[in-house]
């Protein structure tokens, strides 16, 4: 089992390692408010929102496949489909670092995409029944300690963005700036529901515990409002630029409080199991990723 245990360890620190990769191939652009100013040339979708939606879409899905490991082997793998999400977000996840420098694979990642979203709303069903099985039913208790209800949600938004990614690669087909942002707001919401929920559980020990609570849904509400009416864009973007760096900040806390523990990380096979999700907060920073790539799509579409 230990052997086990630091296997999934090192998948862990893997897709962390993965994901920030993808992230480091993010180019820095000026944004909606100042895309179009001077006599630069304005990329299309399919050479700047696509590469975004690839590194959102990959992102998470390291997030999901590092956060599953762990919290499955907690679980001890009792049900075999809880090795599903680990499968599913690798694959979302290898495909993501291989579109657009690759070879081109679009029935593969159709295929993957949809597989991922169905996985998220299969384990979604399975941790809805995970707590109602439980005493007491959906009692506070039970949504502190369960498996948690929205995590499966996060694999299925990953299959939504890389969805996002083709279709803006393929020449923007069907593809709506608007209903992107709108869907990336939704995503924020959540994630900060479940960060809410589990800070609650914590007691909100640390004042900053209360950043992704507050962030997550401003951003989501500025991000909604510059989709609805292209008001304060400049706004939404620099809250997104804020919430970026904010999961990746929430990771480092997540970690000291890992070190907290007892035994600290020299403990980690049992500090990293009970402490906080140290894969959790870079969700915000995928959805933040997405967000951006939205408002540069109904900038397009606007033009």
């Amino acid at each position: 089992m230990a052997k086990f245990g630091l296997a999934i360890a090192s998948a862990a620190v893997a897709a962390i390692g993965l994901a920030a990769g993808l992230v480091a191939r993010s180019r820095i652009e000026r944004g909606p408010s100042g895309a179009g100013s001077g006599s630069t040339p304005r990329s299309s979708p399919a050479t700047e929102v696509a590469p975004r939606l690839d590194q959102a879409s990959g992102v998470l899905a390291a997030s999901v496949l590092a956060d599953s490991a762990v919290e499955h082997y907690r679980g001890s793998f009792h049900n075999k489909a809880m090795l599903a999400p680990l499968a599913v977000s690798t694959l979302t996840l290898a495909l993501r670092g291989a579109a657009g420098s690759g070879p081109d694979l679009p029935a593969a990642r159709d295929a993957v995409n949809r597989l991922a979203m169905a996985t998220g709303i299969v384990g979604a069903g399975f941790h809805f029944y995970n707590i109602g099985k439980r005493p007491g039913g959906f009692g506070w208790l039970n949504l502190f300690y369960a498996a948690p209800f929205g995590a499966p949600a996060a694999l299925s938004l990953a299959g939504l963005l890389g969805e996002a990614a083709d279709r803006a690669r393929r020449g923007n087909g069907g593809l709506s700036g608007v209903g992107l942002a709108r869907l990336i707001s939704a995503g924020l919401l959540g994630t900060a529901a479940e960060a809410a929920l589990l800070h609650f559980r914590g007691a909100y020990h640390n004042p900053a515990m209360l950043i992704p609570v507050t962030a997550g849904p401003v951003t989501a509400g500025l991000l909604a409002l510059a989709s609805s009416s292209r008001r304060q864009p400049v706004a939404a973007l620099w809250s997104l630029r804020l919430l970026t760096a904010i999961g990746f900040v929430g990771a480092g806390f997540h970690a000291y409080g890992i070190q907290r523990s007892m035994g600290g990380w020299r403990n980690w096979s049992q500090n990293l199991l009970n402490g906080p999700p140290l894969p959790a907060p870079p969700a915000f920073t995928a959805l933040s990723i997405a967000g951006i790539a939205a408002l540069r799509l109904i900038e397009e579409q606007h033009s």
